[in-house]
């Protein structure tokens, strides 16, 4: 079955062996990423994600040496177990960049409050769209022939993340996508019969 968009799913992978050589321009990976974050659905049109993208510096911050991720982990990994955290954060640096992805509280707060009957609903639908907007960024990389993983550090960096990139007290921290040119292809992925995962009637 030839499908573009099935096409596109399939190639992206978490990818973990990244450097800086991308041959996409940084441009040309802000303009994917805005498009991306500017056509992903939400319920009632509330549009909560938001996206902070990191280069150069910006993104050393975050997983350099002494940085934030690292400082962050010292206080819960012992120090005789870092070596391999270290190695991870290692290779999450030696992308190309970051995208930092956030959702809205406040209007999903707003809308719990104009829309009461939804209320227990709106929190749920706002992680749906954060998921969403992860999937849908991870896709249009990797249609540019950049590699990325999904990575949770929050919330033990959301303090420190606010604070160095002046992020909104309302924008919730919810995952990180270290991402860049590909180095090493995605592990080998074991898939469960689809026929255990879809049920077809009629």
């Amino acid at each position: 079955m030839s499908n573009a968009f099935l096409d596109s799913i399939k190639q992206r992978r978490s990818i973990y062996g990244l450097d800086k050589n991308a041959k996409a321009s940084k441009q040309e990976i802000v303009a994917t990423i805005e498009e991306a974050v500017k056509y992903v659905p939400s319920a009632f049109n509330s549009q909560t994600a938001r996206a902070v993208i990191l280069f150069g510096e910006e993104n050393e911050k975050l997983w350099g040496i002494g940085g934030i991720v690292e400082q962050a982990l010292h206080k819960v990994v012992p120090d005789d177990k870092f070596a391999p955290t270290a190695e991870k954060l290692a290779s999450f640096n030696a992308g190309l960049g970051t995208v930092l992805f956030f959702e809205d509280t406040q209007i999903v707060k707003d809308l719990q409050e104009k829309f009461t009957l939804y209320a227990d609903n709106f929190p749920v639908w706002s992680e749906q769209s954060t998921g969403i907007n992860q999937f849908a960024v991870w896709t249009a990389l990797a249609n540019i022939g950049l590699g990325g993983s999904l990575q949770h550090y929050n919330p033990l960096i959301d303090e420190a993340v606010g604070k160095a990139f002046d992020i909104p007290e309302n924008w919730n921290l919810r995952a990180e996508m270290p991402f860049g040119n590909i180095t090493a292809p995605a592990r080998d992925k074991e898939f469960a019969p689809i026929e255990s995962r879809v049920k077809v009637w009629g």
